[in-house]
């Protein structure tokens, strides 16, 4: 094989022609790669750099809609469970909503609290209800009483209260003896619910939003 003259490569790009046709190969060669260069990266420049972003967000596209695809698949596959928790959770919400009073119901049960404490022998000494707290659905009465009696009939009544068929329960309690070394002394507060009317219910939600309507 003929050996490579550097030199003779180098002398055949000086004084080029003006006709292109009668350049020797190595110039002609040498143009023709530049511009092929040329021609590639104009065109990465200004179209394939483009399509290679919109590429790249499209398999982004294609992953994020697998992924909801597999998501909704799930969801479909699961329906019939859902629907079941969905109900279960439908059948122990009612059973709950069902032990709280409504208004009418409310000076029955706190008879029956105040039954609870005197069948087992204890004395109220207070029994006292507090305003109502509205909550969401519901409205909690607070009520304070004390009670004089020994720690057995404490824990009866604390037991007959957890048996009442409405939601009753013993909060803050604390007991004392008696100056003088007399009986022992309860001190609670006995909190019950009630759930609200829809006339309640409407008030509340038309009072929340004049509030967020205040704010605005």
């Amino acid at each position: 094989m003929k050996s490579l003259d550097v030199q003779e490569i180098l002398n055949d790009f000086q004084n080029l022609p003006k006709d292109v046709g009668a350049w020797p190969l190595a110039p002609r060669v040498a143009t023709l790669v530049g511009l092929f260069v040329l021609v590639l990266f104009l065109s990465w420049w200004f179209w394939w750099s483009e399509q290679l972003e919109m590429l790249n967000e499209s398999q982004q596209q294609e992953l994020k809609l697998k992924d909801e695809f597999v998501t909704k698949k799930t969801q479909a596959v699961n329906r019939e469970l859902y629907v079941q928790q969905l109900n279960e959770i439908d059948r122990s919400f009612g059973a709950l909503l069902r032990q709280l009073p409504n208004k009418a119901e409310v000076d029955a049960l706190l008879v029956e609290i105040n039954q609870s404490g005197m069948g087992r022998g204890l004395q109220f000494e207070l029994f006292e209800p507090d305003p109502e707290v509205i909550r969401e659905f519901y409205a909690e009465l607070p009520i304070k009483v004390r009670l004089t009696g020994n720690y057995h009939d404490f824990g009866a009544f604390a037991g007959d209260i957890g048996k009442l068929s409405r939601i009753v329960t013993l909060n803050n309690i604390t007991i004392t003896r008696q100056s003088g070394g007399g009986a022992l002394v309860l001190n609670a507060l006995t909190k019950t619910f009630r759930y609200l009317d829809e006339e309640e219910l409407a008030a509340q939600k038309k009072a929340e939003r004049a509030v967020k309507g205040g704010r605005k």
